[in-house]
This record gives C-alpha cells, structure tokens and sequence, in this order.
C-alpha cells in the first residue's frame, strides 16, 4: 500500500481538521493489504486514527481514514441524524453507522449520498445534495455546496494547503505517524 497516496488522499484526516477521507487503494493480493491496514492501525490508533476497509473491488479497495471521536460528534448533530434516519439507518451509534454505510456501498454501485456525514461535509451541504440530486449547487470543490459558500472555499483552501504541506513534508523524509496530529483517542 503506498503511503505516499494515503498522505495525498487524508492529509486533512491525519492534521486533525477533517472527521475522515475516502479513497481508492489498488492491492494484489486482499491478505496483504489487510495486513498492512493491521499495522497502520497499531502505529495510528494512538494518534485518534482509524483505517478500515469500505468494499473490495477486483484490485482496488475503497478505504476509509477517520477519527472515531470526530465521527461520533459528527453523528450527533440532530440534521445528520435526520438525514441518516431518513435513508434508513436505524442506529445512530459511530459503529452502527459504519456497518451500514458499509452493506449500503457493497450493495450499491454509486456512493450513498449520506456519505458525506462520514467525511465532514456540512449536513445542510448533504441534504442540498440529496434533495436537489447533485444540481442547483453554488459551488464545487471538496464537495457540492448548497449552504454557507464563503465558510465552504475557506475549508476548501485550508485542506488544499495542508495536502501540499503534508506531501512535501513527506518527500522531504517525514513518517507517516509523526505527520498524524493526536487527537482524542476515546471512543
């Protein structure tokens, strides 16, 4: 697995400023790779880090970074709740949440919408999206803003210079665990 695409996909994730990022990961052979998830959670869990596999799809996996605390606060917005509630998610628990988010992508083709609540995207942002079907948006960037547009770019431009920051500290020699910020290790 390279570390360096990971850096480049959750830079956001590891400095502590996003709740989690998704990305696609190429592998071999599915025992290797999660083997190599078995031992960035051992180096990362310290730090409030999470990495866990979404779907497989013949050479690719879909992997998911996250801050457990994060995500938990995240979940307990009433507006996230609603909307989860909404495309049947019966538990609003952080583990319960990823099971289903997880039954939903493997046995979906598309992204479930509500993914966006995994990932820090404002809840007013994810119900715009699903309301209006991914039209009639403000703007484009890390996400569809239907909401604060302002509030949205600067988010866009903070997690756009932290993955510059993060990949050039890593070229330069960094590891991996001493670019992952602590923070909040409970559960």
């Amino acid at each position: 697995m390279s570390t360096e695409l990971l850096i480049r996909q959750c830079a956001p994730t590891l400095a502590g400023i996003k709740t989690g990022s998704v990305y696609s990961c190429p592998y071999e052979r599915r025992e290797n790779l999660l083997e190599d998830l078995r031992k960035l959670n051992r180096s990362l869990s310290p730090r409030g880090l999470c990495i866990i596999p979404l779907r497989f799809h013949s050479d690719r996996a879909l992997l998911y970074m996250f801050r457990p605390t994060e995500l938990k606060k995240d979940l307990q917005c009433p507006r996230a709740q609603k909307i989860l509630s909404e495309v049947g998610y019966g538990d609003i628990q952080p583990t319960q949440c990823l099971r289903c988010l997880i039954k939903r992508l493997r046995e979906q083709g598309d992204f479930p919408h509500e993914i966006g609540l995994f990932l820090s995207y404002p809840p007013e942002d994810v119900q715009g999206f699903i309301e209006n079907r991914a039209r009639n948006y403000k703007r484009v960037g890390v996400w569809k803003v239907y909401g604060d547009e302002e509030k949205a770019q600067r988010i866009f431009d903070k997690y756009k210079k932290c993955t510059q920051i993060y990949c050039r500290s890593y070229r330069a020699g960094m590891e991996l665990d001493k670019l992952a910020v602590s923070k909040g290790t409970k559960q």
